[in-house]
């Protein structure tokens, strides 16, 4: 189990833009579940919509990722490398999710090698399905990003 000052140690992206808050379960690289709290001060809220609050599939995905990025990195960062989101497939949003849920995500590792990684993705409220679909990463060393 990872609380959020562990989890920001296997991963890059920060508050506000931060979307997995908890570890409740990780197995070496293989497999992860995770915890996203959806709360209505959330900046994104104000605007998608005002009088009904979703939050955005884009930032479902995006929740996923970051778990996915645990995952990879459950051994430790290394810290010449980033892993981007490479490819996007088969996402299905089954359900919203709303303020004042729960998230409950899960990734499990689908294959990959040679820097590429493949993940297939589910998120749950109360144990019901909201989104699913699979993930793929790269590995990029950092200097050819930034020089």
């Amino acid at each position: 189990m990872m609380n959020i000052n562990e989890v920001q140690k296997r991963i890059k992206q920060r508050p506000p833009f931060q979307m997995i808050e908890k570890v409740i379960e990780i197995r070496g690289g293989e497999y992860a579940k995770g915890i996203k709290n959806v709360s209505i001060n959330e900046p994104y809220f104000m605007g998608h919509f005002p009088d009904a609050p979703i939050m955005p599939g884009v930032l479902i995905v995006e929740a996923c990722a970051q778990l996915c990025s645990v995952t990879i990195e459950s051994d430790g960062t290394d810290e010449g490398k980033i892993y981007v989101l490479l490819k996007c497939d088969e996402f299905k949003f089954v359900k919203p999710v709303l303020p004042g849920d729960t998230l409950t995500i899960e990734v499990t590792k689908d294959g990959g090698g040679a820097g590429l990684v493949k993940f297939d993705c589910k998120a749950f409220v109360d144990g019901e399905l909201r989104a699913k679909g699979k993930l793929a990463f790269c590995a990029v060393d950092k200097a050819n990003i930034y020089g």
